[in-house]
């Protein structure tokens, strides 16, 4: 249950996540022996024929929850996405499921704010059983009014689970917040009050529109060229030509900051769930931009996890917000930095949970250690090289590790394709991150942090939280924060405005 949203969150919400390291003005792959070509319907194919045990198969379609509101489908991502592998025009749902069960049960649909994608992996012998069911799910699903009505039944259920979980519905919250809710900000979860009027006509215009040859990406891992070639030319009907192909309309992404406050929901209060949470961000920088590189080390360098954490060094616990936060303080339960990278856009920033008679100082808490990160006296609590070796050595081995999934690989690989026309090569990543500095660090810090307004997301008791954004500018933070702010205690360094 909640798959689609534990998806967004490592896909959607993340952009491309760790794999999203490549840069779209990297050179072509080092060592991948991937193979790239363009059908003459406008359907792109990936291969990377390195042989293994088993296979990992995908597609990968341009849409998401950003083109609906353009279009008045809002919520038909979520729901297509549940009403994957269903019933197709070759199977009837139980067929599909027992088919799948057999091959191992190992696939997956998940719906983000820029992109559809299905995926599965499966022993070699059986690739083409396997690719003729998820080939049948993207191009040719039935979706019957019984199944669609399953489906929304479904989505209403986890939608009143998902406000119970503050971890879930709080990123969604701030997403919808920093981008006023449209674009980016559109909602990835089909909102309640869209349920009882979605229907099958506005999910088939969802298809004709997004379903289109130009926006699909299929990619194989673990296939030779020649059966790759073969499948699509035999399961999937958008692999013949394109007479008329049709230009997406994509509403450029709008950061615009703002401030949003909620009640701890009561439903909760059986759990003995206490904590009051508290979401700051800024604008970051888009995929595709060199800057994601020194973007992603320093949110490793911030770090983050909760009060109690099973592991050690290697989970991240000599991090900043172990060391800085959560160590010091009692009241913090959790402390985590968060980084999302879009086609036209990204956000950064840091979230904190605390008892309810810790909230008037969590802004102050924020401000502060945000503005540390701007400061070049080490002896203040600056940033230092030590810091900026561990975080780039931990992104390089989270990089790589992540890697060593094949279902991870395919992603990778689907999904730089489908942004960039091409794959980027972890060595190529790894090259990029080597050469990030400590004063990059700092610079990239004071862009973020002084270039745009901040998006707060606040649960718990608003007034007692106080006046965070003027908070958050006595720091320096926020594109209007003063530059004549009265000076701050010794203990506090002083922002270098980046505008």
């Amino acid at each position: 249950m909640l798959s689609h949203m534990r998806s967004a969150r490592r896909i959607g919400a993340r952009g491309l996540g760790a794999r999203g390291l490549a840069s779209a003005q990297a050179p072509a792959s080092v060592s991948t022996p991937t193979v790239i070509k363009t059908l003459g319907s406008g359907v792109q194919v990936a291969i990377d024929p390195t042989p293994s045990y088993f296979s990992a198969l995908g597609v990968y379609v341009t849409a998401g929850s950003r083109y609906e509101g353009t279009y008045g489908l809002t919520g038909c991502s979520h729901i297509l996405d549940k009403l994957s592998f269903k019933s197709t025009a070759n199977h009837s749902a139980k067929a599909m499921a027992d088919a799948l069960n057999r091959l191992g049960g190992n696939y997956m649909c998940a719906s983000s704010r820029e992109a559809m994608l299905y995926q599965a992996s499966v022993f070699n012998p059986d690739v083409e059983h396997m690719f003729e069911l998820l080939a049948q799910t993207v191009s040719e699903p039935r979706l019957s009014d019984e199944e669609i009505s399953e489906q929304l039944i479904s989505a209403e259920y986890e939608l009143n689970e998902i406000w119970l979980q503050s971890d879930l519905i709080l990123p969604e919250l701030f997403q919808q917040v920093a981008y006023s809710n449209a674009n980016l900000g559109c909602p990835l979860l089909c909102p309640q009050d869209k349920l009882s009027s979605l229907n099958r006509a506005q999910l088939l215009k969802y298809r004709d529109t997004f379903y289109r040859p130009e926006n699909i990406v299929v990619a194989f891992s673990g296939v030779d060229e020649k059966t790759a070639d073969q499948l699509v030319a035999k399961y999937l009907p958008y692999s013949g030509s394109s007479a008329s192909p049709s230009q997406l309309i994509k509403e450029p992404a709008r950061y615009t900051g703002g401030e949003f406050s909620l009640p701890v929901p009561e439903g909760i209060e059986y759990r003995g769930e206490e904590f009051h949470h508290i979401y700051v961000g800024f604008e970051g920088v888009d995929i595709s931009s060199e800057d994601v590189y020194k973007l992603a080390v320093l949110q490793m360098l911030i770090g983050g996890g909760g009060s109690f954490s099973a592991g050690g060094p290697g989970k991240g616990m000599y991090s900043r917000a172990y060391t800085r936060v959560l160590n010091q303080y009692g009241f913090v339960e959790s402390c985590k930095s968060f980084i999302h990278n879009f086609t036209d856009s990204g956000l950064f920033g840091l979230s904190l949970s605390c008892v309810p008679q810790a909230d008037r100082v969590m802004a102050e808490l924020i401000g502060y250690e945000l503005n540390l990160l701007m400061s070049r006296d080490i002896g203040k609590g600056g940033i230092s090289e030590h810091e900026v070796s561990r975080a780039k050595n931990q992104l390089k081995s989270s990089l790589m590790m992540n890697l060593e999934s094949k279902m991870v690989q395919l992603e990778d690989m689907g999904r730089q394709v489908q942004i960039y026309g091409k794959r980027v090569d972890v060595l190529e990543m790894c090259a990029k991150i080597n050469q990030v500095t400590r004063d990059d660090l700092i610079v990239m810090a004071e862009k973020i942090f002084t270039g745009s307004e901040p998006t707060i997301v606040v649960q718990g008791d608003r007034e007692a939280f106080g006046d965070i954004r003027g908070m958050l500018a006595r720091y320096g933070l926020g594109k209007t924060a003063s530059a004549s702010a009265e000076k701050k205690d010794n203990t506090t360094s002083r922002s270098r405005g980046w505008f």
